[in-house]
């Protein structure tokens, strides 16, 4: 069971996990580990099943997923009847007016929908995972100059649960450097798995690039792959000029995460997230609205 934060309604609520029995089984079992290390957490084993959701017939699939999750296609930009495939219609794009971005430029927006933890002042070398597990900024994208600058700064770290809505955005204007890509395993980024197995984030698939924003700095983006993610795909444009809420990328299928480091003293996370962190929660949030605001005011 998974327990998180709506800061709407100040209330926790369960998340329905797509395929919680098969994660369970797999995470907490000796077969399921072994299958684990021995299949599922290759990279052909997600790349076999990404092939098939690419193809028509997984087209089957939407119906049953929308409805056993309650999806709400309203807010969808294609109709349901215009997706390809099921991975068309997972990594689908929302009507412009479907969610609304915070305009003011000292706030800081969610760069995505999702489940979010937030710590402040981190430590480079035990960044938190979930509760007795850490890791290392360095070892996460393995550039020990660029690490130190997020010295007791602050980490974002956005899940994407397969149910979410699987485009992120870029929270500020401002450009973006090139993507570097680092090969890794494909372990489930769910709960279930996060408390089962050390270091994941590390271990994944991974791919980061520097943000210069125009009000929050020099911002680090991480995204992370997971089980049956066959790709992560950036759309934006290296170094091109690009506005608060403009996409950045997208993920196939699979619940993937995205970390966020700020350097030191450029924002104030909101005091709700910040507080169910500490309780171990994670606070639910969708992209563009507001989850912090900027240290120092221009």
């Amino acid at each position: 069971m998974i327990k998180y934060y709506n800061r709407k309604t100040k209330s926790y609520e369960i998340e329905r996990v797509a395929g919680e029995k098969v994660l369970n089984w797999t995470y907490s079992s000796p077969l399921g580990m072994s299958l684990l290390e021995a299949f599922i957490k290759k990279r052909m084993c997600s790349s076999l099943y990404g092939m098939y959701l690419d193809r028509k017939i997984s087209t089957k699939k939407i119906n049953p997923f929308i409805t056993k999750f309650n999806i709400d296609m309203s807010i969808a930009e294609k109709r349901l009847q215009d997706f390809s495939s099921f991975n068309d219609f997972f990594y689908r794009k929302l009507k412009p007016n479907a969610r609304t971005i915070a305009s003011e430029s000292h706030s800081l927006i969610s760069f995505g929908d999702g489940k979010l933890f937030a710590y402040e002042t981190i430590e480079l070398e035990k960044l938190v995972q979930v509760k007795n597990f850490t890791y290392s900024l360095r070892d996460l994208i393995k550039d020990d100059r660029v690490a130190e600058k997020y010295n007791k700064g602050t980490c974002l770290i956005l899940r994407l649960c397969p149910t979410d809505y699987h485009r992120y955005h870029f929270i500020d204007s401002g450009t973006c450097e090139d993507t570097k890509k680092i090969k890794g395993a494909y372990y489930s980024v769910n709960p279930i798995a996060l408390r089962k197995i050390n270091r994941i984030f590390c271990e994944n698939k991974r791919e980061w690039s520097i943000f210069h924003s125009h009000h929050f700095g020099d911002v680090l983006y991480v995204e992370v792959g997971a089980t049956c993610v066959g790709s992560i795909i950036q759309t934006y444009t290296p170094n091109r000029l690009v506005n608060r809420g403009d996409e950045k990328g997208y993920f196939k299928f699979g619940g993937s995460t995205v970390i966020l480091f700020l350097e030191p003293d450029k924002v104030r996370i909101d005091e709700d997230i910040v507080e169910q962190t500490k309780l171990g929660y994670e606070t639910s949030v969708f992209i563009g609205e507001k989850i912090g605001t900027k240290s120092v005011l221009d």
